[in-house]
């Protein structure tokens, strides 16, 4: 539950998932439990991914994977909804822990795969300490909820948000690949000198690949809620702005689900063109605000100089004039756009 980074944290206080489930259902509903797998079918790969006093008890652990599947199948037969608890364990990242494949270790998908045949809801709880490769979650799992390693309290915390007592708004700080060649993969790369035309799969000789499209899983800033959130045009009280002024860039966000919820307004600037290559945008800022179902508020963002710098050729830290493009969203990929001048 503690993670890698730890280190001397007493590894049997924090409680589990299941009992956090188990205290915040309380009379509500009967929670049962099975274990499902091992963390991985390697018993040999699962000691290394578990070393420093943290092993998951495979050596006390007799029955197989085919026996632990059949038990689970069976807990699973009269619920009303599986919580499948899935992932990484802690020693799986963190220092001397690289892995060459991030998909969710073999067994457990296959488990994963068997409470999806069952034909009733199932929600992946995902732990990882990286960006796994969840293409196929994605496609197949109604409902993914990504708690990395949440600390000692996380039990009763993903236990509220299974439960709608609280309404999530967390947004992700790294991109999610759709699979192991797209890496490295980040928001704020560098264009290149042959970009693929925006929504086009593929063109010869373009920067795209023959198998897959050039857009990650899950984008830098992307996070889903209990409700949604719809973004008007992004709004500038001025389209030129002379050295040493400012620009008051705004939009209006509404509520327009049917529950209360919280959303992560992002500003992605980019600078047009430089006198050395500049990222295709960078995230400037950000607000969170808190919107009642049906509520609309106005965010606004002060665009000075400052946030326009960067280091030149010369190691200067300048602002040069030309076009700005202010991107405002809730996260990098999806974001409404506008355009102002800097002289």
């Amino acid at each position: 539950m503690v993670g890698t980074w730890s280190v001397a944290a007493n590894l049997s206080t924090p409680a589990m998932v299941v009992e956090g489930i188990q205290v915040v259902a309380g009379n509500q509903a009967k929670v049962v439990y099975a274990k499902g797998s091992h963390l991985i079918s390697d018993a040999a790969y699962e000691e290394r991914a578990t070393l420093f006093g943290r092993s998951l008890g495979r050596e006390n652990e007799p029955r197989t994977d085919s026996q632990l599947l059949q038990e689970a199948l069976g807990i699973v037969k009269d619920a009303d909804v599986i919580v499948a608890a899935l992932g990484e364990s802690s020693e799986m990242s963190g220092e001397s822990s690289s892995r060459s494949e991030l998909d969710i270790p073999d067994v457990q998908k296959e488990l994963l795969a068997e409470l999806l045949k069952t034909g009733k809801p199932v929600v992946l709880v995902l732990f990882t300490g990286r960006p796994l490769t969840l293409t196929w979650e994605d496609a197949n799992v109604p409902a993914i909820l990504n708690v990395w390693f949440g600390g000692s309290e996380a039990a009763y915390a993903i236990g509220d948000v299974l439960f709608g007592d609280v309404n999530p708004s967390g947004k992700l700080v790294a991109t999610f690949p759709q699979n192991v060649g797209q890496i490295p993969l980040y928001y704020n790369h560098k264009i290149t000198g042959r970009p693929l035309e925006q929504g086009r799969w593929f063109e010869k000789f373009r920067s795209n690949y023959l198998d897959v499209t050039n857009e990650p899983l899950y984008p830098f800033g992307y996070g889903l809620s209990y409700t949604t959130f719809t973004y008007g045009d992004v709004k500038l009280n001025m389209n030129e702005v002379t050295a040493g002024g400012s620009v008051t860039a705004s939009v209006t966000v509404t509520n327009s689900g049917n529950l209360d919820g919280a959303e992560v307004v992002q500003l992605y600037i980019r600078d047009v063109v430089g006198s050395i290559t500049r990222p295709i945008k960078e995230l400037k800022g950000f607000e969170k605000i808190f919107l009642k179902a049906g509520e609309t508020k106005t965010v606004e963002f002060a665009i000075t100089p400052e946030l326009l710098k960067f280091y030149n050729y010369d190691l200067n830290y300048v602002v040069e004039p030309g076009d700005f493009e202010v991107m405002i969203g809730g996260n990098s990929r999806d974001v409404k756009k506008a355009i102002f001048t800097y002289k």
